[in-house]
Parts: C-alpha cells; structure tokens; sequence
C-alpha cells in the first residue's frame, strides 16, 4: 500500500487532512444573480489552497425547488441551473485537484424534493415507483397512521389527495423519505453515489444518514423533542444498507464517508464506524455542541468548560477516529456561541481554532469560520429565509410565547446564523455579489472581512492557516493520543500524546484554554517544582512565549510542549 509523505495510508488520506465546508449559495457569486454558484467556488480555490485546505465538502448543488435549500433534491443527476452546469461540476474537480484539494458531496439519502419525478410518478402508482416512498392509509378515524413529529415540527405525515394516502416525511413536507424497504430503491441509490464517483468526487458527507431505514409504524413514545424517534434511529437496517454501499460502491473507487447523524450515542457511533463492519469512516455529531442548551438548540442554559470536556471526551475515547466540526451550516455561529463576538471577538474566534485543530480527528472549517464570522444582524422573522425557523416560531405561537421572547429564541438558534454570505471585502455586497443577495449580508462586514485579513499576521485568518501548517507537520497533533486533564465552569485542558506505534519522536503538548472574558489562575498542577523545568509556550493565540504563566488572560489558549531532552 502506498502512502503519503506524514505516514497516512493513502486509503485514509482524510485523516490528516483539514476540510472546509461550502454551503454554495453563500460562498461567492459569479454572475450578480445574488446567489452563489460553482464558478464563483472556483474563482477562490487559490484561496482555500492558501489557508491549508485538503478537501472541501460541497453542500448540496442538485437541481431542487429550494424548500431546504438544496436538501430537497428534485434530479440527483444534475446540477441546479443557478448553481451552474454538470461541465461547471466538472471543472470544479479538475481545478481544485491541480490545487491538491478534493471534494466531497454532501448526498440526502433520506428523502428527496416531493418534485421530484420518481415522487410525482409514485402518487399516481406509475410502476416502477409505486412504492418508491412511504405510503400509508389513514388511520381508522381518517387521521394520520401514528403520532410521530418531524424534525421541523408537526406531524411526519402529510395527505396526498391523489394517491389517496398518507407519505411520511421526517424533515419539511416537500421532503418525502424515501422507501429502503424496496430493493428499487436501494439499487436506485447506489447508483446515484456511483454516478458522482464517476465524475471524480473523493467521497461524500451523507446527510441525516442514521434514519434511513424505519423498522415500525408503532406509535412513539412521548418526548418533549421527537416522537417515533425509537422506530428509526440507526436500525439494522441501515446498517445492512451502508454496508452494502461500501462494499459495492465506495470501496472499489477508495471514497471517503462522513455521515451526519441525530440523536445518536457513542455506542451507535462505534457500530457505524467500525472497521470491522465496513460501513462509515466517521460520523459528525452535536452533543459537544448543546453543552449550554437543554433541547437541542432552543432552550439555553449556562455555558460549561466542564461539561464541554466531558462530553468531547466521551467520543475520543470511544470512538477510533472523530470528524470535529464547531460550525455548519445548520448550527450558529461559534464565535457568537461559545466565544465573545463583542470586545474578544479576534481573541475568541483563535480560541476556537485552537480547540479545532488540536482534538483527535478530522477538522472541518465552515465558511467564514476563518475570517470569525458572527451570527446575523437581522431584525425580525421576515427576513429569515430558514423553513427550520419559521416553523419553530409558528410551534412557539401556539404555545402562547410573547413574539419578543419568540426572537430572542429564534435570533440565538436559527440556521440562517451560518448561511449569510460570506464577507470577501468591506465593499457594497462584501465582495459576494454584485447583485442582491439572497440572505441579508451582516452590517459588520465592513470590518470583518478576508481583504482585511490575508495580509496581516495576526489576523484570524493567518492564525487558522498557521495553525493548520503546524498541525500537518505534527506527528502528535495528527494521529495521537488524547487525555482529558482539568475543566472547571471556564477552564479546559487536555493533553495530545505521541502514538504509542509513532516511529517519528514527537513532543506531547498540553492545550489550556480559558473561555471567559477574565483572567484565571493557573491549576498548581501544571506547574513545575522549579520554573526551569515548566513546560514551555510553543502556541498561543496573545502572542506569549516562554515558560508557563501563573495566569491566562480573558479568553487566552496556549499549547506547551517541553523540551525533547526534558
């Protein structure tokens, strides 16, 4: 087997890679149209090879009426007219490969748009699709066949008058889940991976990817959050799917899989990851991400470091390798959620870069992620193009909340957070567009912005690319162990070690990080007896050298090392 120069097997070449997400009708537009486009990618690959990128997953750009924004596919054999042409397509891959990136699709296995032909052929019983989704009588009483809830609020089942029954949708109405009982459409599917395999994709990242397969139409149990939840998490039978898709479709081209998964522990996680089992290279997951919220994204409570730490612990032990992600496209923005997007918003925003690229396993950076991008400055409901948001605020009105809390709620979680566009200049249109953009460009896009960024040393953006070509040349910070060390309510350390089988001597470093807006006082346990034998700085994000301070400032990180004679 072949490998590359930092001893990764040439199969595994994700594993020391740095990923960067584009959600494309935000990333940059070509043609003054207001939304962004494959052309507009292109024209910034340059930049992308700059920063350290090996591979950007490409958020969905398949024809599709835009009820999710491109989650709803309409022609998985295609590329949508606004986002360009399959030869776009094409051209995407051959002019980031000459730049040493790959790319990655992001695949919706679950459900397609209910435009869709196959959907439109199924509601009239036109063979083969008949039963290319899932259909079910009306209950005794005419309602729907049982009480599960939709991910974005409401009842999973909507009433088709020409079919004459109900289709299940776990996600929007115009999303119909597709049928994995039905040997059609797994053949179907897997077609549908090899056709982009064919066109030089490196892999996928599989949207939702864990609820493929329902095992029941069994009654949920009750839950303040999803009911039906039980009948279709992570059932044998997608199990049986991905390991099938492996074998005959990914494996023979040596794709890489990451799968988005919901409401999924470690142990599920073990199962889908699992060498042995040959089903998914990694999994992305959120927990880490609730850490401050009792429901999802929608009910807030106090930040912990400590509880932080826990919870990222428990899937670096358990899991073999992670995908560590702070930022997509359905999550707000990091700086604005874990860090300080007002006075330490640079400080911050390196903080949480530091964090990113220092745990065990793949990082993927989100657009705009690299500039500190903060959460939206719009105003009020009507400017949201987010379904999730919408639905989540009609949920919140028939519960009677006040419309000054129903914002504040929705202004904090909403996914429209991370799909502004992306801020390239401080000039009308943030270098975006040339035209209207399609979501609201934020106001600080005049001083948060690449241009002002690429040239300075210090800048948010040349502290991720410096940090990124450290990591590369780091033995220890690529493939080794991790060690949770000391959390409180803002402090959080933890150690990387060499590999025990890591034949290159590489330095074991300890990352401490304070997120808070005020000094602390360093734990005597990291402290030496004597201050020559004190670990020494050998990253920070303020700038320090030396040995090992009594204190950090607000909102510091520091990675120490010790000496390889020590």
């Amino acid at each position: 087997m072949t490998t590359t120069h930092d001893s990764t097997p040439e199969r595994e070449w994700w594993r020391s890679a740095v990923f960067y997400q584009i959600y494309p009708r935000s990333f940059q537009d070509s043609n003054g149209d207001g939304i962004g486009d494959i052309p507009g990618i292109i024209s910034r690959l340059d930049v992308l090879r700059d920063l350290g990128v090996g591979a950007i997953w490409l958020s969905p750009v398949y024809p599709s009426p835009q009820a999710d924004n491109g989650y709803d596919i309409a022609n998985y054999r295609d590329i949508d007219p606004t986002m360009g042409t399959l030869d776009d397509f094409d051209n995407l891959v051959a002019e980031a490969k000459q730049r040493g990136i790959r790319i990655i699709m992001d695949m919706v296995l679950n459900h397609s748009s209910d435009e869709h032909p196959w959907f439109q052929a199924s509601r009239r019983r036109e063979e083969p699709y008949t039963d290319y989704y899932i259909w079910q009588p009306a209950a005794p009483d005419g309602g729907p066949p049982n009480n599960w809830t939709s991910f974005f609020m409401g009842t999973v089942w909507e009433w088709d008058e020409v079919r004459g029954e109900y289709y299940l949708h776990l996600f929007d109405r115009k999303q119909p889940d597709l049928n994995y009982s039905n040997p059609a459409v797994v053949a179907e599917m897997k077609d549908v991976v090899r056709f982009w395999l064919e066109r030089g994709v490196a892999g996928f990242r599989f949207d939702v990817i864990n609820v493929l397969s329902k095992q029941s139409y069994a009654d949920g149990r009750p839950t303040l959050v999803i009911r039906g939840n039980e009948h279709y998490n992570t059932t044998e039978g997608t199990h049986e799917f991905l390991r099938q898709l492996r074998a005959e479709v990914m494996e023979p081209y040596g794709a890489f899989s990451v799968g988005e998964t919901v409401f999924i522990t470690p142990e599920e996680a073990q199962n889908l990851t699992n060498k042995a089992r040959g089903e998914l290279d990694t999994v992305f997951y959120f927990d880490h991400l609730e850490v401050d919220r009792v429901i999802a994204r929608y009910v807030p409570r106090g930040f912990s470091a400590h509880r932080l730490l826990k919870r990222l612990t428990a899937w670096q032990e358990r899991l073999e390798w992670n995908a560590i992600a702070l930022e997509n496209h359905d999550q707000p923005r990091i700086v604005s959620h874990y860090g300080d997007d007002g006075v330490y918003r640079e400080r911050s925003a390196k903080l949480i870069a530091t964090w990113l690229l220092t745990m065990k396993g793949t990082p993927f950076i989100y657009q705009g992620q690299e500039i500190g991008m903060t959460n939206f400055d719009m105003t009020g409901l009507d400017q949201l193009n987010d379904v999730e948001s919408h639905n989540i605020d009609a949920l919140m009105q028939r519960f009677r909340f006040p419309g000054s809390l129903r914002w504040y709620i929705t202004r904090q979680a909403s996914r429209d957070n991370a799909r502004t566009p992306v801020q390239w200049t401080s000039e009308p249109g943030a270098g975006f567009t040339d035209g209207q953009p399609w979501l609201p460009i934020n106001a600080n896009a005049e001083t948060i912005n690449f241009a002002s960024q690429v040239e300075v040393p210090d800048s948010v953006w040349s502290y991720y690319r410096d940090l990124i070509t450290f990591r590369a040349a780091s033995p220890t910070l690529l493939r080794g162990t991790f060690t949770p060390l000391f959390s409180d309510k803002t402090l959080m350390a933890y150690r990387r070690s060499p590999a025990p089988d890591e034949p290159e001597a590489d330095e074991t470093y300890t990352i401490v990080l304070n997120f808070c807006g005020y000094s602390r006082r360093l734990s005597p346990w990291l402290h030496a007896d004597s201050e020559a034998e004190r670990p020494r700085i050998v990253w920070s994000n303020i700038g320090r050298a030396g040995v090992l301070p009594d204190k950090l400032e607000p909102w510091e990180a520091i990675i120490l090392g010790m000496p390889k004679e020590a």
